[in-house]
């Protein structure tokens, strides 16, 4: 695809769940020793695509993974995510906390929203945000590519935007998990890497 086959204007780039608390040495998931290199080099490989995009006056949109706290700050957690994830606890990814920012190095979005599941759609206000906005294209990255982010490609897919997901800007814990999950995307999104998007965006 050409630089000048999308308007970079009506142009997002979706960024699922890279947040303090999933990626940073001081968060959540590091203090549960649930750890990626894969996963902590995706900031600075998705940062020139979000630079370009930018620069041509197109969108940067966060999604939050969130727990909702509840009596006492303490956080609604589904039960297959305490089962997986038993470290999690009060102010964890918690609304307004460090921990459920997204990281500084991609910062600031234009439009941030919180998720309480795998999809970014799923009872969020993203899809109403969007079409405010005129956002026709969605370039999707984040974590993880077999969850957070298969699941609101698809969702994206279904609801008519032309989505494309970049191949390196994603990642999972395991990396025959990230491939074959970004295989299967390839079905419903196009893929390109962070250094093809950029390259579109600059020569736009």
């Amino acid at each position: 695809m050409t630089a000048h086959a999308i308007d970079p204007r009506r142009t997002g780039l979706l960024i699922v769940d890279l947040q303090n608390d999933f990626v940073h040495p001081d968060g959540a998931y590091a203090r549960g020793n649930q750890k990626s290199a894969d996963i902590a080099a995706l900031p600075d490989r998705v940062l020139p695509v979000a630079d370009a995009l930018r620069q041509k006056g197109g969108w940067i949109i966060s999604t939050q993974f969130t727990l909702v706290p509840g009596k006492g700050g303490e956080p609604f957690i589904s039960p297959h995510l305490r089962q997986i994830r038993p470290f999690l606890t009060k102010g964890d990814f918690a609304p307004g906390s460090w921990g459920h920012s997204l990281v500084d190095e991609l910062q600031p979005a234009d439009l941030s929203v919180e998720k309480v599941a795998y999809s970014a759609f799923y009872m969020t206000r993203l899809e109403w945000v969007l079409r405010k906005a005129g956002i026709e294209t969605l370039m999707v990255c984040g974590i993880v590519t077999n969850g957070g982010v298969a699941s609101t490609v698809r969702d994206a897919h279904v609801r008519d935007f032309s989505t494309f997901v970049l191949s390196d800007g994603c990642a999972a814990f395991l990396t025959e998990t990230h491939e074959r999950a970004i295989a299967d995307l390839s079905t419903v999104a196009k893929t390109l890497t962070c250094g093809e998007a950029a390259a579109m965006f600059s020569g736009a």
